[in-house]
């Protein structure tokens, strides 16, 4: 996956919208004015973090512990930092970012 790809497929859901409220290296995407997508530019593997249901999130962890962190800079508790190096497939890549939007959007705001 490449950030492009990445990019493209926050943009297909419903309601998103994108920014870089952090700066020029940190894409955000959000649904209902919330985060559900954080996308660095400026590291040299792709990476981003993803909002997660707390149990999904350790059992990610536990599943790729070298390619899937506790949210950097993040609550850990709730978000996983996912490096994008070919460890963690493209089809779970896409459905952790689904399953974020998914949490972020049914929240009311």
């Amino acid at each position: 996956m490449h950030v492009e790809s990445l990019r493209e497929l926050a943009l297909s859901y419903e309601d998103v919208t994108e920014g870089f409220p952090f700066g020029e290296t940190v894409l955000v995407c959000k649904v209902k004015g919330k985060i559900f997508l954080l996308v660095s530019l400026d590291e040299p593997v792709l990476q981003f973090n993803v909002k997660c249901d707390p149990e999904q999130a350790v059992l990610w962890r536990e599943e790729f512990p070298d390619a899937v962190l506790p949210g950097y800079h993040m609550n850990k508790k709730h978000w996983n930092t996912v490096i994008v190096d070919g460890r963690v497939p493209e089809t779970l890549l896409q459905r952790m970012v689904r399953h974020s939007y998914e949490l972020v959007y049914g929240k009311k705001k």
